[in-house]
């Protein structure tokens, strides 16, 4: 996929004569058309369209739905998926294979039959599911069958917009605890060179049949792994409210949570059943504002115990739990609090046979290495992302902050929201038996741990150069002298590698990690897209015996606030 001119009205031609979808090829026609006319709209359509491409990176590629380089659809999946499988056969020869998944959106299963025709037609043997899937079923299919790797054709919880596709290697591909993962480099890069190397369309072989197809025998494989996993049943009955964001995942972790004795589930009705429009929210996002309004005014209604949700592919989990001191009576937990409480339970497990490494994130929250460590366990760091956190030797829980949960690296190494839901609703069932709750959990971790609450700061980039400028400025002494009225006493630059928690490094990134006298930290990095940053905020509050927790809740909050107020400023946003 080379990049051309903004109006290289050749090029434009040469992507029509070639487009085998009939619908992007009449999009292209029109605008081109309308172009010569000098219609000024359609000329910036083309020139955003055609004037760059969309970037193979560690994410797979993701992007708006359309026609050219620089959108998804069929002609960018089959370059894609041909420069895949020639990388394929050089580095394993012939007879790869590769597994393919996808969710609901538009154009995901079309996406999937071309990746299955482009591995076919390579001489590769390629297992496409027969319907669509949740992202970690993909990610269990992988290291179930062996593969070499596995295609998940998905945008996650991005805007109905959008579509996109995630690559793991397996099987013959890749060797150690980075089996099964998500790409990272230098894979990306050798395969996105690949890419670039196909040729015209027209030569490359897509074949019309002779894949296999996956049955509904992997997702029930899948779904009584992610029950029992846990190796326990629930000892309590809970009222789980639960959605599916419109989503994949919906009926699959209803049936987990089923197969643990948790049937008493309400499921959001307007939000089970896939639909690629994702019609009652603004955003798909578990995190987005008013994502779980429907899901706490039923929990109100029905009186819930709990709340559980997962994104559109359910490869996230997110939850809410009652709350007395919270707007509605219920609270939705960040990721890191959930981290946390899987991240004890997983521990309480592991400690029984006194190994297992804990690892989170380095923009994740620091009470996971106090966990790990009240528990004589291991932990590490990771770079931001789940193909980080789950390729850590020895793992047995880790997570990020983004809702990010890998519970279960042994047969899924990614993050996996469904078998995170049932874990978590399975902490709540025994705590619930034991006369407590989750956040009787949380409150017991902050008075043994100190209260660590964890916010975020995102600022987009209408200029393409705030981004790297505003990084050499901090780099070149415009971090902030105080950050709420804590001296800054460190300011780590993380492209000298961090720290992995064993002596050992990390690969270097773009970021800095900036310390307080009062030991709040925040993490400054661009997005990977590199179209703004995001700055990760903990500060932590030690709780007094005789103390209520909700009061280091509250100042807490008012730290992170003055934080978050400092860091705009220093930003000049």
């Amino acid at each position: 996929m080379t990049s051309v001119s903004p109006l290289d009205v050749a090029a434009v031609t040469a992507w029509i004569e070639e487009d085998p979808d009939p619908a992007t090829r009449a999009e292209t026609t029109g605008l081109l058309a309308a172009h010569e006319r000098g219609d000024v709209e359609a000329t910036a359509a083309l020139a955003d369209a055609f004037g760059t491409a969309l970037r193979f990176g560690p994410t797979g590629l993701r992007g708006p739905l359309g026609a050219g380089p620089n959108r998804m659809n069929r002609v960018v999946v089959i370059r894609t998926a041909a420069g895949l499988a020639a990388w394929l056969r050089e580095t394993i020869g012939e007879g790869f294979t590769v597994v393919i998944g996808y969710d609901a959106r538009h154009g995901s299963e079309v996406f999937a039959r071309d990746t299955a025709g482009v591995v076919t037609g390579a001489g590769g043997r390629a297992l496409l599911f027969g319907s669509c899937c949740p992202t970690p079923a993909l990610a269990f299919a992988l290291r179930r069958t062996g593969a070499d790797a596995a295609v998940m054709v998905t945008a996650s919880r991005n805007p109905p917009q959008d579509n996109g596709c995630t690559v793991y290697l397996g099987g013959r591909a890749v060797r150690g605890p980075g089996q099964g993962a998500r790409i990272v480099p230098p894979y990306d890069a050798a395969i996105a060179e690949r890419i670039a190397a196909v040729g015209p369309l027209a030569r490359v072989p897509v074949a019309d049949r002779g894949w296999e197809t996956i049955g509904a025998e992997m997702i029930e494989e899948y779904t009584e792994r992610a029950a029992r996993s846990a190796r326990v049943n629930a000892p309590a009955p809970l009222r789980i409210v639960l959605t599916a964001m419109h989503g994949v995942g919906g009926r699959v972790c209803r049936d987990a949570l089923r197969r643990v004795g948790l049937d008493d589930v309400v499921v959001v009705p307007e939000q089970f059943d896939p639909d690629p429009d994702f019609p009652t929210v603004a955003s798909p996002d578990p995190e987005g504002p008013g994502a779980l309004d429907l899901s706490l005014a039923l929990a109100r209604e029905v009186d819930a115990d709990l709340v559980l949700a997962n994104d559109p592919d359910a490869d996230r989990c997110c939850a809410a739990i009652p709350d007395e001191h919270a707007a509605g009576g219920w609270r939705r937990l960040t990721g890191d609090e959930v981290g946390a409480l899987l991240g004890e339970q997983a521990a309480e497990l592991a400690a029984f046979t006194g190994t297992g490494i804990l690892a989170n994130s380095i923009v994740s929250s620091r009470l996971l290495r106090r966990i790990a460590q009240a528990h004589g366990l291991g932990h590490r760091n990771a770079l931001p992302g789940s193909k980080w956190v789950s390729r850590v030797p020895g793992l047995v829980f880790g997570y990020e902050e983004a809702l990010g949960y890998c519970v279960d690296p042994a047969s899924v190494r990614d993050k996996d929201g469904i078998a995170a839901c049932v874990r978590l609703a399975l902490l709540a069932s025994v705590l619930k038996q034991q006369g407590r709750s989750l956040a009787d959990l949380l409150d017991r971790l902050a008075r043994q741990h100190g209260l660590h609450a964890t916010s975020r700061l995102s600022v987009p980039a209408e200029d393409p150069s705030f981004v790297s400028e505003t990084m050499d400025r901090l780099r070149a002494g415009g971090v902030p002298a105080a950050l709420a009225g804590a001296p800054v006493v460190d300011a780590f630059d993380l492209m000298d590698g961090a720290s992995d928690g064993n002596g050992g490094r990390l690969p270097p990134i773009d970021g800095l990690i900036i310390k307080t006298a009062s030991d709040d930290r925040v993490v400054v990095r661009p997005w990977d897209t590199g179209a703004g940053l995001t700055c990760s905020y903990e500060v932590v509050v030690p709780v007094a015996v005789d103390d209520p927790v909700e009061l280091a809740r509250r100042t807490a909050s008012d730290r992170l606030q003055a934080v978050k107020a400092d860091l705009r400023s220093a930003l000049g946003v």
